[in-house]
């Protein structure tokens, strides 16, 4: 256990992460950052890039927001790719003093590159506790082996691991080899009050009709993400869809969008897909639709996928991370295999040939959603997680 200096809190947790983008992981953060400060914790974010919209709703809450922002002219001096190994190497600078300064500090890692950078500060400066929350399958590995060598390098030096799906804690478990403890924590998210989100507002502004049929994906344009798969469904299908047909793509484009937009118009679908960009008013698209799918390739417990659930929509989501253990397969959505548009296609007819089936399925989905995944049992299960790793009892 780590020791606290007499006087000062104890109740104190760093959250290290890439950025303050609109990210699943980020927005996250945000909430349980936001949330615990509210319950009496002392939380603050440090973001190897810390520039992002999220950084608004951290302050706002009080959060203290950390980091390194470079001046536009050092990217242009020492170009991009050295200027970004010069920004990693200053965030772990100051990152390591933060840490060094502040004795028993809770600091908890997010995403690969986080817990890569701020793991190996942590080891260095000797601080404790550690903790490192995984949010994906581990496929990154195989892409880049000097992640895996480094996280096998820093799993035996954290004090808990953390999962958002029995994928990702089983995951964790074969590559901690049983020597570290490792936590389910499932991602909650606000789950009270009313519907409120304003749909009507979304379809006048896309100039939808209020009669068309209205699919959504919440995810960034990223390959694994799976929009190629959704359009080539959508395109097997579109003979059986009524005439008003329209896909709302929710997210930022990492580099994809022009070749996912050339996709659907050879797909001849090009006119019914809209891609909407980053949105800071989800809640509000996915009121707009009627179906909501997630066609990734891999995840780990997709937030996107419980605030449709939330939104009362029934889903299509493949058999990729926990997308399983949210939807109930035939009861809240279907659950289909990743990379099969075939078996997407036919899940999301049968959605859209049963209007009833869907409505049945929505008010299941949300309830589940508010029974099983609210933000009050997340949250009390990071004050079980830190209180275990300070030995405080909450």
């Amino acid at each position: 256990m780590s020791e606290v200096s007499p006087g000062k809190s104890s109740k104190r947790v760093l959250y290290v992460i890439g950025s303050l983008e609109l990210g699943g992981a980020e927005r996250h953060v945000t909430a349980i950052a936001s949330s615990l400060r509210m319950r009496g914790w002392e939380t603050s974010v440090f973001a190897l890039s810390p520039s992002g919209p999220l950084k608004h709703d951290l302050s706002a809450a009080g959060v203290p927001v950390k980091g390194v922002d470079i001046p536009a002219w050092v990217e242009v001096l020492l170009g991009r790719r050295f200027a970004s190994r010069f920004k990693l190497m200053i965030s772990a600078i100051l990152l390591g003093v933060l840490m060094f300064r502040d004795r028993g500090l809770i600091v908890h890692f997010f995403l690969p590159a986080s817990y890569i950078v701020g793991g190996l500060a942590a080891c260095l400066v000797g601080a404790r506790p550690r903790i490192m929350s995984r949010r994906s399958l581990n496929f990154y590995q195989t892409k880049s082996p000097i992640y895996r060598k480094l996280e096998y390098f820093l799993h035996p030096r954290m004090d808990f691991l953390v999962g958002n799906s029995l994928a990702v804690t089983g995951e964790l478990e074969d590559e901690s080899r049983g020597k570290i403890p490792v936590r389910l924590i499932y991602n909650g998210i606000n789950s009270a009050g009313p519907l409120v989100a304003d749909g009507d507002r979304i379809r006048r502004e896309l100039e939808l009709d209020s009669s068309a049929l209205v699919f959504v994906i919440v995810a960034n344009l990223i390959p694994y993400k799976g929009h190629e798969d959704l359009l080539l469904a959508l395109a097997r299908i579109r003979q059986q869809l009524p005439e008003r047909w329209y896909l709302l793509c929710v997210g930022r484009d990492d580099g994809i969008l022009q070749s996912l937009r050339h996709r659907a118009q050879t797909l001849g679908i090009g006119d019914n897909v809209l891609w909407l960009g980053s949105r800071m008013d989800v809640a509000a698209c996915l009121a707009a639709a009627d179906i909501a799918i997630s066609a990734s390739h891999e995840e780990g417990f997709s937030n996107a996928v419980l605030e449709a659930m939330l939104a009362e929509l029934p889903l299509v989501v493949t058999d990729a991370g926990g997308n399983s253990e949210a939807v109930v397969d035939g009861v809240t959505g279907y659950v289909v295999p990743a990379h099969a548009p075939h078996e997407l296609g036919a899940a999301l007819l049968k959605l859209v040939l049963d209007a009833a089936r869907r409505g049945e399925m929505g008010a299941r989905g949300r309830q589940r959603v508010i029974d099983q995944f609210s933000m009050t049992a997340c949250l009390n299960a990071y004050e079980a997680l830190y209180a275990d790793a300070i030995g405080l009892q909450v």
